[in-house]
């Protein structure tokens, strides 16, 4: 009777121990090949279980790409990609496109033998708000992306991984960067690069040169931050205003090969004129969430690369220069690319000395140091 009751109990347990495993953080939940890949690619469009930065367990999605060969004997590198901002609603996921593969520059390394793991971050083909910009809950979207590719046998993907990404998303490798040793103990991070990151949040909402790009991101922070944490919009703008800050966030995503419709334009100008004034740095709670959310550059390992061109006009040459010269001073080496091109091909124009550099990191080279110059 004692044995029977014995073998009861650990039948119960494993009951209620299945479902808390099946939906631990980086767990695979299914990976459907995807039939569009380009020429000597496989891919696969992905779902997996993540946390927030409170703790609460999402279903998020990306896409995870390989090379088209038979599996190697010993596992592939892996490049994390981090895509810049596509917008903040739920249709916007870049796994949801059919540009995805045309305006991935980060799809480049598979070509060089990477598997590329691409997240969507929480809330982007999900519903669930997208957290834009919100540091802890993007980066532990990305590492737990990269645990779920290692599910995938196709992909073979290891264990060390490099993370890369544009704008939005250099913002997230950066973040990522530094969480990687406390939240994913069981990977490796091997390199950190990021083209034309937002670092001080605050300042690159105020100091971008496009005064209409900066409208519609804006936007898109208000709308997530306002809807996640219930921040009031009263002393951003007022009622009818704070109507236009919803409806361009909830109704548009960036749009890569298309003209804005003419509400969205007229919308971005009246946001434009209602906030011209407004230091999003000095108007409470949103000060402080932006100082939260920005990079510290004390926290950020190296080896780490950065890509800025002096002419990017939404996310400022000189907060990035500002960054990066903090980093330096912790004794950091920093790759620094000067680019002169525009803010949307910054990783494109970046992506062969980029992807070189990373190879050279998982070779074990020393890293190149440029903070003299920067």
């Amino acid at each position: 009777m004692r044995h029977l009751f014995a073998v009861f109990l650990l039948v119960l347990l494993a009951a209620f121990a299945m479902p808390a495993a099946a939906q631990s953080p980086g767990h695979l939940i299914s990976a459907q090949p995807m039939a569009d890949a380009p020429p000597g690619i496989q891919a696969w469009r992905v779902q997996y279980w993540t946390t927030n930065g409170s703790g609460q367990r999402l279903a998020v999605t990306g896409i995870v790409a390989a090379p088209m060969e038979a599996v190697p004997p010993r596992p592939r590198r892996v490049i994390a990609w981090t895509h810049g901002a596509w917008g903040v609603a739920e249709k916007c996921a870049p796994s949801l496109s059919p540009n995805f593969f045309a305006y991935t520059a980060g799809i480049e390394a598979v070509r060089r033998g990477y598997v590329v793991v691409a997240p969507d971050y929480i809330g982007l083909a999900s519903p669930t708000m997208h957290p834009f910009l919100v540091g802890a809950d993007t980066a532990n979207a990305v590492l737990d992306a990269v645990r779920a590719a290692r599910s995938i046998p196709g992909a073979a993907a290891g264990s060390s991984f490099a993370v890369w990404g544009e704008s939005q998303g250099g913002h997230a490798a950066l973040w990522t960067a530094t969480h990687a040793r406390s939240y994913a103990p069981d990977l490796t991070l091997v390199a950190t690069a990021a083209a034309a990151p937002p670092t001080d949040l605050a300042a690159n909402l105020r100091d971008a040169g496009d005064k209409n790009a900066r409208a519609l991101l804006l936007s898109f922070a208000l709308h997530s931050w306002s809807t996640l944490y219930d921040f009031p919009l009263d002393n951003v703008a007022n009622r009818t205003n704070q109507g236009i800050v919803h409806r361009l966030a909830e109704n548009n995503c960036v749009s890569f090969n298309a003209k804005p419709k003419l509400g969205t334009i007229l919308g971005i100008l009246t946001i434009a004129r209602a906030t011209r004034s407004k230091d999003i740095g000095k108007i409470e709670p949103f000060g402080s969430f932006a100082r939260a959310n920005s990079v510290d550059p004390a926290r950020v390992p190296g080896p780490l690369l950065i890509a800025q061109s002096s002419n990017d006009t939404i996310v400022a040459p000189a907060v990035t220069r500002k960054f990066a010269k903090a980093v330096c001073k912790r004794g950091t080496p920093i790759r620094w690319i000067d680019m002169t091109g525009d803010h949307g091909t910054s990783a494109k124009d970046s992506a062969q000395e980029t992807i070189g550099w990373i190879t050279s990191r998982f070779d074990g080279n020393p890293p190149p140091n440029d903070c003299r110059r920067i």
